[in-house]
């Protein structure tokens, strides 16, 4: 199956819908977001890095900025941070302007430090199987970088790695092709989200109208 670019979400979504799927659709479907300190600073990284002039190379090592990927099979378009492409004869493709065979690899900036819910090497990977279908090639690791530690975090692209991440672009896909907001699960992460006034969570702890009506009336 492949997906019109119509239909095509974008790979920065994955993350939002990872933190919570409602998030993610008062964001693509409604079109509400409002920013906070930490999603200012995100934006803040990505424009620093997103400078598509931006191309160097070491030796073995050729290094790009700002290109725009895509995906027909899992109906995903978006930006990497960096790919770095390096010389490999066996596994290697070739790129218009260089010599010889070279193999892609994502990097991804982040700001703090890695997420407990994979949605950071989900992200990375919306990337590599981009870059996989583009060029056709197999890329079997990416990297995240923590601009506030200066980490490196290696990524392997594992069987289940790649099984999760087709279910979740699979599930993002159903709601939007419903338009379906799905409902409030009120948790912790809700402190850290910047569209918690548009959200209000708080409101499901509060008695609902039916519930209300049948105490009234039995009383």
């Amino acid at each position: 199956m492949e997906y019109d670019e119509q239909d095509f979400l974008m790979i920065s979504g994955i993350q939002h819908y990872q933190f919570c799927p409602r998030q993610w659709a008062l964001d693509h479907i409604e079109h509400q977001w409002r920013e906070n300190y930490l999603t200012t600073e995100g934006h803040a990284i990505h424009e620093h890095v997103h400078d598509a002039a931006v191309k160097e190379k070491r030796g073995n090592l050729l290094i790009t900025r700002g290109m725009p990927v895509q995906s027909r099979q899992f109906g995903i378009y978006g930006v990497c941070d960096a790919v770095e492409f390096h010389r490999d004869k066996e596994a290697g493709v070739a790129i218009f302007g260089y010599s010889g065979s070279w193999l892609p690899c994502p990097v991804e900036y982040k700001h703090g430090h890695l997420k407990t819910d994979q949605s950071d090497q989900m992200q990375l990977l919306a990337e590599a199987v981009c870059l996989e279908e583009m060029l056709v090639c197999q890329i079997d690791y990416g990297y995240l970088y923590f601009n506030e530690t200066h980490a490196r975090v290696k990524v392997e692209f594992d069987p289940a790695l790649r099984q999760q991440f087709s279910e979740i672009c699979t599930a993002m896909h159903q709601l939007w092709q419903r338009q379906y907001t799905p409902k409030v699960r009120p948790s912790k992460k809700c402190q850290r989200c910047s569209l918690q006034e548009l959200c209000l969570p708080q409101l499901t702890e509060k008695e609902t109208v039916s519930t209300y009506l049948k105490r009234r009336l039995s009383s």
